[in-house]
């Protein structure tokens, strides 16, 4: 089933062109990557697929639904997202149940369901042993894995995660890999990841979108198997 819906999109800064002839998808059960060199526009990407900027020319498709026909629910991370300053009250067990609140139900008694979900999110990121501390205690990257943690709790149909693993170590980067795909493959979540990490993630993945340009032209789409033209914008090799 069709997640997002990328059609033939251009993104312009005023009047200055930074995407065009963007075009793209991703389902439920897949795990794509996106990548580019720095400056390549792809936070801009998310930005328009989530609805934060407008498109110029193009649109860009949400499905309304999951694949059980309920609400799309969508965890979305975004680049450095750690800025909790020191004075954050909250421990880590609290901000990552929150996420299993519904919207406006606060204090809501969480089930063992529940407890399970938010001890298997914190495992996921390898902060189950600092739980007790307090958010503001933590170092960035710390704070970047519990932000990963609170979106795993909220058990999203989608994820769009824009460098998520900024400060972690290989073999964290590792695990976090695994169960992004172990998500995708057994629980049908469509997975859209801004990445640095490509040849480390290329096993684990079902698509990867390139953004490339020629000199001083707009970011483009380029990827064998999804964006029109390959040859046309095929301008450099990396």
């Amino acid at each position: 089933m069709q997640y997002i819906k990328v059609n033939d999109l251009a993104f312009y800064y005023e009047n200055e062109p930074v995407l065009e002839n963007i075009s793209f998808e991703v389902n439920s059960g897949e795990f794509v990557m996106l990548t580019g060199e720095n400056g390549a526009a792809k936070t801009t990407l998310l930005r328009n697929i989530l609805g934060l900027l407008k498109p110029t020319k193009g649109n860009v498709i949400l499905s309304k639904k999951n694949r059980r026909g309920k609400k799309l629910v969508i965890g979305y991370v975004p680049q450095q997202v750690s800025s909790f300053n020191a004075g954050f009250p909250s421990t880590v067990l609290e901000l990552v149940q929150s996420g299993r609140y519904p919207r406006g139900k606060w204090f809501k008694k969480l089930d063992n369901e529940d407890k399970e979900h938010v001890r298997r999110s914190l495992e996921s990121v390898g902060m189950w042993d600092m739980r007790n501390k307090k958010i503001g205690e933590l170092s960035g990257g710390q704070k970047q894995r519990i932000s990963l943690a609170r979106v795993f709790a909220t058990d999203p149909d989608l994820f769009v995660l824009d460098e998520p693993t900024t400060g972690m170590d290989v073999e964290s980067r590792e695990e976090f890999y695994k169960l992004l795909k172990h998500n995708s493959e057994v629980h049908g979540k469509g997975i859209l990841m801004v990445t640095h990490d490509h040849d480390e993630l290329k096993q684990y993945v079902d698509k990867h979108i390139e953004l490339i340009r020629k000199e001083n032209s707009p970011w483009r789409c380029f990827s064998m198997d999804l964006c029109k033209e390959p040859s046309k914008h095929h301008s450099s090799s990396h």
